[in-house]
């Protein structure tokens, strides 16, 4: 594939000289998106909290949180191809209400379950599988959907500021979540995270969303992936890009996965001490994106990806061996802000190196070799926790995610310098 088929460099190099850190805000429909979006996120991390305490209370085990993490994500592993397919062949607006209404449905599902008393680990192992379905559309759809919203000028800092409500959330859900437990339980949770999403679907309603031109395609969900996976493998900042995150989300993002155990069996805490720790890398995170977002142009992605890869794995690696809850809250929002800065700038990379009629299906590709591995390192987690402990297994993840940045570092940073910000090498 000819990777000079990308978009015109004089086009992206600079955003617009009035610029500004909230330049994507200006548009109605992304008000709308980012206002239901903050709402419904909330929900989605008092669920996500709410959940892996459920599974360590009924079980205390590490392997099966590592069997939930797996069951969670695996989805996006196979199914994002759909999904992508899905988004460049289909209405993308209706494809987000769709999969926004299915989680509602499937969140209102685990409230009534944990509320009757009907709930085991196995249920919330299959709720959580349901709703890694949902999601492995949802992702490359949504992700494709944003620059309908807002153009492409404005892309990168909708992007951006996307990742901060996400992680502002991150920040809020989680704290709301260990209250909520101690003083209602998990069901009420489940159930609040419901009726969040009452928010997300009103603002889509709201919106006013052009038709865009849908290109008629004999082409398979299959054959579509392969298209988009090989243009994306087919340039250097985009694929090695695409292998740091993949290193990152297959054993540096796995600590979450231990939160429960950090919380109550070495820190020796309560649910509260989770969702502190929780919201500290929540906190970084925010900082991170909206750090980000400030960005005018796309120059230096690929240095700042590999920065920010380097200082998350070293963090992982303090932070593995901590004991104590102070310096457990300190270097977690560091990690908090490096992991979401190198998402937000790998991201961005990818969907300013790709044209549009692409967008869907390499967003696809991203979604997988992100979200998709995930699935296999919650795994081995488990497993390497029950033989090493979970600090060990930790400290192991922190240095190959070392080892992945310092690669990244003389294969593309040193190699190219400053890559062209479209796909032409």
């Amino acid at each position: 594939m000819n990777d000079r088929t990308a978009v015109n460099p004089a086009e992206t190099t600079r955003f617009p000289p009035g610029s500004t850190r909230f330049r994507a805000m200006q548009h109605r429909n992304f008000q709308l998106f980012i206002a239901g979006q903050l709402v419904s996120l909330i929900g989605t991390w008092m669920q996500n909290m709410a959940q892996l305490w459920l599974v360590y209370k009924l079980t205390h085990s590490a392997v099966l949180l590592g069997v939930f993490g797996f069951a969670s994500q695996v989805p996006m592993l196979f199914l994002s191809s759909i999904g992508g397919y899905i988004g460049d062949h289909y209405e993308r607006h209706r494809g987000v209400i769709a999969t926004q209404t299915v989680s509602m449905i499937l969140a209102f599902v685990l409230a009534g379950l944990t509320l009757t008393h009907l709930i085991n680990e196995w249920e919330l192992i299959a709720v959580a599988f349901l709703v890694g379905i949902v999601n492995a559309f949802d992702v490359p759809i949504r992700q494709a959907f944003l620059v309908q919203m807002v153009g492409k000028e404005d892309l990168p800092n909708a992007i951006a500021l996307n990742s901060s409500i996400f992680n502002g959330a991150r920040v809020v859900g989680p704290a709301i979540a260990g209250f909520a437990i101690a003083a209602v339980g998990e069901g009420w949770c489940f159930f609040l995270n419901g009726v969040s999403f009452v928010a997300v679907i009103v603002a889509l309603l709201m919106m006013r969303i052009e038709p865009r031109v849908i290109k008629p395609s004999t082409d398979s969900p299959l054959k579509s992936f392969v298209q988009g996976f090989r243009f994306a493998m087919s340039d250097l900042p985009m694929r090695s890009s695409l292998l740091l995150l993949s290193v990152l989300s297959l054993f540096g993002l796995q600590y979450s996965v231990f939160m429960p155990i950090y919380a109550l069996d070495i820190l020796k805490g309560t649910a509260l001490t989770q969702g502190y720790l929780m919201s500290s890398a929540g906190v970084g995170a925010l900082i991170g994106a909206l750090h980000f977002a400030a960005r005018r142009h796309y120059k230096g992605l690929a240095r700042w990806i590999a920065a920010t890869s380097t200082v998350c794995a070293v963090c992982l690696i303090l932070f593995s061996q901590a004991r104590m809850f102070w310096p457990c809250i300190a270097v977690l929002f560091v990690v908090g802000y490096a992991a979401t800065s190198q998402m937000a700038a790998t991201n961005t990379l990818i969907q300013n190196r790709v044209p549009d009629e692409l967008r869907s299906r390499v967003m696809a590709v991203y979604a997988t070799m992100f979200m998709g591995v995930q699935p296999i390192g919650s795994l081995i987690a488990g497993g390497m926790a029950k033989r090493i402990g979970p600090q060990n297994t930790l400290t192991v993840f922190g240095t190959l995610v070392l080892l992945g940045s310092l690669i990244f570092i003389f294969r593309v940073v040193m190699k190219l310098g400053e890559p062209q910000t479209t796909a032409a090498d």
